[in-house]
């Protein structure tokens, strides 16, 4: 059992109704979306919203029942029943299922009725609901802006304004490419089915875009009061690994995403004090990296450099490589990374890889250097709501020493930071500031 379901336990057996509430929460955000996936499996794609509906329908239901008749024994499946049946109930009085409704009702009395929870599919196919899924919300019919934020939303659990920071765009915008995907997928009656052959390749980068901004929100999350969120971290690396397995998915830029995910995972039992307060990279104890991780996300860089092709994730690998294998922060290769940062703007030269450049070049020729560079950033409009842009801002003027300078960046950055986390690491940089003593 986790941390956190083992903390949800103790609330639930005391009888504070806050347990039953953040079960509920972490049922919503760990099995929903698989709960989803297989209903969406058995109506059909184009019902994708009935799917999700009653699902909702049934985690309302846990809330209101829960605290007064007792948690079940197994929660999920609890849910998954209930969800079950909601979709039963749908498909007698829906004019839409008639002439279906016996062959709906059979699959779904199979899916309820299955303990090991383990489908046949045949070696073209993926055996996981979640991951085909993904393939389908990556069809050619739903333009590419949108289907990595379907992916997200029906996938992974992301609520719209989370999708909306991973993209720097609004919450209006994500709506409606969700509200457009969905009606695309009615559209053209999008089979819920894995391609095969180049047509399954053609979607694989969408793919791993949804799992890279996956393990991103767990990396480091868009809001809350963590600034880690673990089990996201560990959800992308799942479905990466799984990806990887398949002979469709064993591609070289596969492992180099799961190398680059494995080799960031390493070091977040470091990225916080005991207190949960954010600590840089120069302040972490590499001792309580995880260099078991580090080695297996060594051993998939090795294997994604087979063929002659490159990708951005081989890159951001590599750049996650010298910080993973550095025995300290004074011993990083930063013009290796630098070097790397420009290989990649080839690839993406968009303001948030500009602005991660720009801090190599403070490393290698300086912080004046630096913030020439965060100045040149091509439409760096897009970080105005990006605590970051403001944060590096800050330490790049602190370490000129000029403190009144560097607490106006710091200042707007509190302004944006949505952890805990982050907004008490910011408020220290601002007490250093009025400091007349060293800021590092």
């Amino acid at each position: 059992m986790s941390l956190v379901l083992a903390s949800i336990a103790i609330l639930i057996k005391m009888q504070k109704p806050e347990g039953v509430s953040q079960l509920v929460e972490h049922l919503f955000r760990h099995e929903s979306a698989k709960m989803v996936a297989t209903l969406a499996r058995i109506f059909g794609i184009e019902h994708l919203n009935l799917a999700e509906d009653v699902v909702q329908e049934a985690l309302g239901r846990a809330l209101q029942t829960w605290p007064y008749r007792g948690v079940p024994e197994n929660p999920s499946a609890w849910i998954m029943r209930a969800s079950r049946n909601l979709a039963l109930d749908v498909i007698r009085r829906e004019k839409v299922f008639r002439g279906k409704e016996a062959e709906i009702a059979r699959l779904i009395e199979a899916s309820g009725s299955s303990t090991a929870g383990v489908m046949s599919f045949s070696e073209t196919e993926i055996a996981d609901d979640r991951l085909r899924m993904m393939f389908v919300c990556c069809h050619p019919v739903i333009p590419p802006e949108a289907q990595v934020a379907l992916a997200l939303k029906t996938l992974c659990g992301f609520s719209v304004i989370e999708i909306s920071r991973a993209f720097l765009t609004t919450e209006a915008a994500i709506a409606k490419r969700l509200t457009r995907a969905k009606q695309r997928i009615q559209e053209a009656h999008v089979p819920f089915e894995i391609p095969v052959g180049t047509e399954l390749v053609r979607r694989l980068d969408s793919v791993l875009q949804s799992l890279y901004l996956l393990f991103n929100e767990g990396y480091k999350a868009s809001s809350g009061d963590k600034l880690v969120r673990a089990e996201l971290c560990h959800e992308a690396i799942r479905l990466t690994e799984l990806l990887a397995q398949h002979r469709a998915g064993n591609h070289p830029k596969t492992r180099a995403l799961l190398a680059l995910m494995l080799l960031n995972a390493a070091r977040t039992p470091a990225r916080e004090d005991e207190q949960g307060h954010l600590l840089r990279l120069e302040e972490q104890d590499r001792a309580r990296w995880d260099h078991t991780m580090i080695a297996r996300g060594m051993s998939q860089l090795r294997e994604s450099a087979a063929g002659a092709g490159i990708s951005e994730y081989h890159i951001q690998a590599g750049i996650a490589a010298c910080h993973a294998t550095a025995v300290d922060y004074q011993a990083t290769d930063w013009a290796r990374i630098l070097s790397l940062y420009d290989r990649l703007m080839e690839f993406d030269d968009s303001p948030v890889v500009a602005l991660n450049r720009a801090v190599a070049v403070a490393n290698v020729h300086g912080p004046n250097a630096g913030l020439k560079a965060v100045r040149a950033i091509r439409n760096r409009q897009k970080l105005a709501s990006y605590y970051l842009f403001y944060s590096v801002a800050g330490e790049l003027e602190i370490r000129l020493n000029n403190r009144e300078a560097a607490a106006e960046q710091f200042r707007k950055a509190f302004k944006l930071a949505e952890t805990k986390s982050e907004r008490a690491f910011l408020l220290k940089r601002l007490q250093q500031c009025a400091n007349a003593g060293p800021t590092n």
